[in-house]
C-alpha cells in the first residue's frame, strides 16, 4: 500500500543551464515551484530529461541537494541512479538514499548488453542493497533492451520492484503489462511515460503519468488525471488533444533530432515563458536558436501559453 502515493501526475523535472553550463538554481526553483503549485503528485529527477547520462556524479548530487531542499517534503521525489552496470546503479542509489529522496529509478544495465536473467538479477541486486522502493525505467530506444513483462511482474510479485516507468512506446506491451499486472494483485504502479497517449493509458488502468511536457503545461495534466479519476473519460480525451497540440513544439524544429529536438523544445519553451533563463543544452547537444525558436513559440501561442 505504500506504494500506492507514487501515482498520479509525476513530471521528469527539466533541467535549467547557466550559458556556461552551470545548474541554474533560480530557474530550477521556479519550475519545481511551479509545478507543485499546479498539483503535481510527485517529481521524479535525474532521468532521460533531467540530463542524467550527461551529468558528472558532483552534478548529479548538486540536482538531488537542490531537489530535495525545494521540493521540503511537499510532493514525493523519485532520483534516476541510471548507469551502464549494477555496481555503479547501486553507489548512485546509496548517495540518492543519503540525500532524502523517497524513492529510485533504475534501467537495465546497458552497456555491457545481457539476456533477461542478467537484467533480473540487476533488479535484484539493487533491491538487496538498497532500502528505498525502486521503479523500472523500461526505455529501450537508450538501453537496447525492452523489459520483459513476465519478469516485471514477478520482480513486483516478490517485492523487488515498486513500480515501472514505461517509455518504450510499445502500448501493446503496457497493456499486457496492466492486466498481468492487474491479475496479480496489482504489486507494481504503471506510469506511461509519453505525453500523447495517456488518456489510453488511464482508460487500461494506468496508476500515473510522467509526462516530459507537464513541464510546460501542467495543468491540463492535473485536470486530465482528476477528470480520469471521476471517470469522466470525455474531459480526458479533450485534455489529451490539447496536450498532443502543444506538444507539437518537439516536432516543428529542423536540422535538430532525439534529445535535442525534445528536451530542447521544453527548454526552449520555457524560456520563452519565463520560467527558465536560457535554453542552454548540455555539451555536445546544441541549444535551439533562431528559426526553431521562433517555430516553438508560435506553438505555444496557438495554444494560449503566450
Amino acid at each position: 500500500m505504500e506504494n500506492k502515493r507514487f501515482s498520479g501526475v509525476i513530471p521528469p523535472v527539466v533541467v535549467p543551464l547557466t550559458q556556461d553550463r552551470k545548474l541554474d538554481v533560480p530557474s530550477f526553483e521556479r519550475n519545481i515551484n511551479r509545478m507543485i503549485e499546479a498539483g503535481v503528485d510527485g517529481l521524479f529527477i535525474l532521468g532521460s530529461s533531467s540530463e542524467v547520462v550527461f551529468s558528472t556524479d558532483e552534478r548529479r548530487t548538486e540536482i538531488i541537494e537542490n531537489m530535495v531542499r525545494i521540493v521540503d517534503h511537499r510532493v514525493p521525489v523519485l532520483a534516476g541512479i541510471i548507469d551502464t552496470e549494477t555496481e555503479r546503479m547501486i553507489e548512485h542509489g546509496k548517495r540518492a538514499e543519503q540525500m532524502g529522496v523517497d524513492a529510485l529509478v533504475a534501467t537495465c544495465p546497458f552497456y555491457a548488453l545481457q539476456g533477461i536473467n542478467e537484467i533480473e538479477w540487476s533488479f535484484r541486486c539493487l533491491h538487496d542493497a538498497l532500502n528505498l522502493p525502486i521503479f523500472a525505467y523500461d526505455i529501450p530506444v537508450c538501453v537496447h533492451n525492452k523489459l520483459d513483462v513476465d519478469m516485471l511482474i514477478r520482480l513486483g510479485v516478490d517485492g523487488v520492484l515498486a513500480g515501472v516507468k514505461d517509455s518504450s512506446g510499445d502500448d501493446v506491451s503496457f497493456r499486457r503489462l496492466i492486466l498481468k499486472n492487474r491479475d496479480a494483485g496489482h504489486p507494481l504502479q504503471l506510469l506511461t511515460g509519453h505525453e500523447v497517449v495517456v488518456d489510453g493509458a488511464y482508460l487500461g488502468g494506468a496508476d500515473g503519468s510522467v509526462p516530459g511536457l507537464a513541464n510546460v503545461e501542467p495543468y491540463g495534466y492535473i485536470r486530465q488525471w482528476k477528470a480520469a479519476q471521476a471517470g469522466d473519460w470525455e474531459a480526458v480525451r479533450d485534455e489529451q488533444d490539447r496536450l498532443a497540440r502543444i506538444m507539437e513544439i518537439t516536432s516543428v524544429t529542423s536540422g535538430v533530432q532525439g534529445f535535442g529536438a525534445g528536451v530542447g523544445a521544453f527548454k526552449t519553451a520555457l524560456q520563452l515563458m519565463g520560467v527558465f533563463e536560457t535554453n542552454q543544452m548540455p555539451r555536445p547537444v546544441h541549444s535551439l536558436k533562431g528559426e526553431n525558436v521562433e517555430a516553438i513559440r508560435r506553438v505555444l501561442v496557438d495554444n494560449g501559453l503566450l
